[in-house]
């Protein structure tokens, strides 16, 4: 048999593979290994099929599942062995067929036609050279008629049908079993021993079982035997169908049947003649159940014990049981099959990372001290191997053959030496006739017009829009938190975006948002300390204090505008830049209304000074402050701002952030504050014109400039910046306007403490508290309003109006230069 596989894998091909293009998926489980040579298998580990060819039922089978492990432990052995195959390493990749000829197929045009999706590198790893399938005779015959005319050594564990002995139509087929033929002779020649002539006989319908009932039948015929009836079985039946075959085993005569049949398709049948206590009948069974561990029970020894039949010879592999007991679903979680097998052995389901057991699932949780190495089970009996053996004699065949066509020697050779480079061994590949190929993931087909249907070309998939399988007709469009990736095969996260804290400009923004505070805080505590100087009186202590305080308000709003947007942070960032805004600037307003009224009672017979005290101040300021408040808190009432993802500005980002609500109430906010900025702005402007040392009111002027020329730059600034940076051209207002009020109103008087002290006196002040009401009463500088004479009175207000415009007139004239 190895000179056999040796002349089929002496089968070069001239052209090496340039990639690898995936047409179709075979979605079942596969073992994977890598190697230098690959070898594929077939074994159906699962063997129930229902349904449809893409639809399983779960039904482990030990037996079999121990046939794929000998098929590893052979590979992983003949890797090791320095003499058989040195420096060459075998690969596996095995598939499960659920003992169905449809699925074995695809299972082998899978294998033959390269490699899928496998965790390996980039390139493609090497096809398979040869191939060890399959279990049932009729999934072989399906597998070695399409792979053999294109020159794949198929070896097979347990296929006897005598059919696949045809050269010309399975040229490349080769077991490790005996053929029916002499099993159908064998079976003869026992019925004649025991002189036997009136038999039934149960047969798959398949090719096994049609074939082998055939053969059985010309043996026994020579010898005079009449077979009193043939009925059919296939694991696929109904119950019905099953029931059938027993009511005619029950009106037949027979005492002797012989059932011929794969133990898969037979057991069912089985069951339905224990149920019906279906007794003294002599049953005969081929080599394909006579060992099978299921109909090996108490239950059925009362119909079918004293079967006799032939079996294939036992042998021994001593160190398969060690590799057996290796054999953990903690060493690889993500092993096909482990679980099945460990949950069949142990008893008990393994608690495996990253698995999420079901909810419905009762079965008992492994506790992961669990072991296979005192388990009486007979998977780890390998003392008396028959199939499993053959598979193991399977994989030497190949690996033999491989170091004859390799190293042109037989093993044992005393040089060994390469004769043949592995590239070359590549097997023909099977050839396509398509109008089109099939349509690569991230594609769709687009019919070509006046073609047939399959003619087609493929197109991307647009923006958004993903094919994650070959062939899509049409792309599907991704959740609208996700965008496709480059190669339109799989939805990803778009990136959510905002304004973080760590990140540069939200690092930047922070620090000077802390700067500000700090800066105001500092003033605030200099005008505490210098109180009592005349700079410090003729600016109005405490609303000069109290605007401080705005400002640190002010300073600390931006950070409220960092961060995830919550439904606080959006509340609490709008309203909190109005409020602490309005008292900014109600502030303001109040001096420049004392820096008016101070101007405008140096006139004679003007008491309005008189009647703007401190109350009056306080009243204008919470007033002014009070009616923002109320439209935030109506604001927040009715509709306030929320979170809210936008997806325009870009496809793989979603910008987070506060959406207002309320339009109109964010509009009156900002109205507002607009309304008194410009009522400060007039009433500064029209006191500009004081003398020199009485600039208060250039300086408001000043500053209110700065603060309506940054909001006005700030409206197209907001509407045109994308994504975040909305956020930072709205920081960046905050900060600029409060720096602007800062700098403009505090940095002189700071500069006139601390590096001009000489003119903190009132000489260079103009003796500002004749002129400023909050300082002293207008009443200190007419004198006394009490006095009985109204004509005195009125000469001591002249007297007095005269000797302020005297020092203001002096003031500007000394300005002038014009004389002291």
């Amino acid at each position: 048999m190895q000179r056999g596989i040796l002349l089929f894998l002496c089968v070069l091909s001239t052209n090496t593979v340039s990639g690898c293009e995936l047409f179709g998926r075979f979605d079942m489980p596969s073992l994977f290994k890598e190697g230098d040579i690959m070898i594929g298998g077939i074994f159906p580990i699962l063997i129930k099929q229902i349904l449809s060819t893409s639809t399983f039922d779960k039904e482990f089978d030990l037996r079999i599942y121990r046939w794929t492990q000998a098929m590893l432990f052979a590979i992983e052995e003949i890797n090791n062995d320095p003499a058989l195959l040195p420096n060459i390493s075998l690969g596996y990749r095995i598939l499960n067929s659920c003992a169905s000829p449809t699925n074995a197929l695809r299972a082998a045009l899978t294998l033959a036609s390269g490699a899928e999706e496998v965790d390996v590198s980039s390139h493609c790893p090497p096809a398979i050279s040869a191939l060890i399938a399959e279990s049932g005779s009729s999934q072989s015959i399906a597998v070695a008629g399409i792979l053999g005319p294109f020159h794949m050594p198929i070896i097979s564990y347990f296929s006897t049908c005598a059919c696949l002995s045809d050269r010309t139509k399975y040229p490349t087929f080769f077991r490790t079993i005996p053929s029916d033929y002499f099993q159908a002779k064998a079976l003869a020649a026992l019925v004649k021993h025991f002189g036997w002539q009136w038999i039934g006989a149960i047969q798959s319908d398949n090719d096994y079982g049609r074939n082998g009932i055939l053969a059985f039948k010309e043996e026994v015929e020579k010898f005079g035997v009449c077979v009193a009836f043939v009925a059919s079985v296939l694991r696929t039946y109904t119950r019905d169908e099953f029931l059938e075959v027993v009511e005619i085993i029950k009106q037949s005569s027979v005492k002797v049947i012989l059932a011929f049949s794969v133990d898969g398709d037979f057991y069912p049948l089985m069951q339905e003649i224990v149920n019906q206590n279906i007794t003294g009948i002599q049953w005969i069974s081929c080599v394909a159940w006579i060992t099978s561990s299921r109909p090996s029970t108490p239950e059925m020894y009362r119909s079918f014990g004293g079967t006799v039949g032939f079996v294939m010879q036992k042998m021994a592999i001593p160190k398969l049981n060690h590799f057996l007991t290796s054999i953990s679903p903690y060493t690889d979680p993500n092993a096909p099959f482990v679980k099945d097998f460990w949950e069949i052995i142990v008893g008990c389901t393994p608690v495996l990372p990253g698995v999420h057991a079901s909810t419905e699932d009762t079965t008992k949780r492994c506790t992961g001290n669990e072991t296979l190495m005192n388990s009486e089970n007979d998977f780890f009996n390998v003392t008396e191997l028959r199939v499993t053996y053959n598979v193991y004699k399977a994989v030497y065949a190949i690996a033999h053959a491989l170091h004859q066509l390799v190293f042109c020697q037989p093993v044992g050779a005393q040089t060994v030496k390469r004769c043949l480079n592995l590239s070359e061994i590549q097997p023909k590949e099977v050839p396509t006739s398509v109008c089109s190929n099939v349509c690569p993931v991230g594609t769709r087909k687009a019919q070509i017009r006046g073609k047939p249907i399959c003619c087609f070309d493929c197109v991307p998939c647009a923006d958004g829009t993903i094919a994650n399988s070959t062939g899509a007709a049409d792309c599907t469009p991704c959740p609208k938190e996700y965008w496709s990736n480059e190669r339109k095969d799989d939805c990803i996260p778009r990136t959510i975006e905002f304004l973080k804290y760590h990140e540069p400009m939200g690092i930047a923004l922070t620090l000077v948002s802390l700067l500000g505070a700090s800066l105001s805080l500092a003033t605030m505590v200099v005008f505490i300390n210098y109180r009592e100087t005349p700079v410090i009186k003729a600016s109005n202590f405490e609303l000069s204090s109290l605007l401080l305080f705005s400002l640190f308000l002010c300073f600390l709003c931006p950070l409220t505008f960092l961060g995830r947007p919550t439904v606080w942070t959006c509340m609490l960032r709008h309203t909190a830049f109005g409020v602490t805004f309005a008292l900014c600037i109600s502030c303001v307003l109040g001096k420049t209304i004392v820096v008016v009224t101070a101007f405008k009672a140096t006139f004679p017979g003007n008491n309005i000074a008189g009647k703007f005290g401190h109350t009056q101040q306080r009243i204008i300021i919470c007033s002014c402050t009070l009616i923002q408040i109320v439209i935030c808190v109506l604001w927040l009432s009715l509709n306030p701002p929320y979170p809210h993802m936008l997806f325009t500005y870009s496809n793989k980002i979603i910008v987070l952030e506060c959406n207002t609500g309320s339009q109109a109430s964010f509009y009156a906010v900002l109205g507002y504050i607009g309304v008194l900025a410009i009522i400060c702005l007039i009433l500064a402007f029209m006191a500009r014109k004081l003398p020199d040392n009485f600039n208060e009111a250039k300086l408001i002027t000043f500053s209110l400039l700065i603060f309506c020329a940054v909001w006005i730059t700030f409206i197209p600034a907001y509407i045109s910046s994308p994504g975040k940076f909305t956020v930072a051209v709205e920081i960046f207002a905050i900060l600029s306007s409060a720096f602007g009020l800062l700098s403009s109103i505090f940095a002189p008087k700071c500069y006139i403490i601390f590096l001009k002290p000489e003119k903190n006196t009132k000489k260079h002040t103009g003796d500002l508290s004749r002129v400023y009401p909050a300082s002293c009463p207008i009443t200190a500088v007419i004198g006394s309003s009490t006095l009985r004479d109204p004509e005195k009175d009125k000469r001591k207000q002249m007297d007095a109006w005269i000797t302020v415009h005297c020092k203001i007139c002096s003031m500007l004239l000394k300005e002038m230069d014009v004389c002291e």
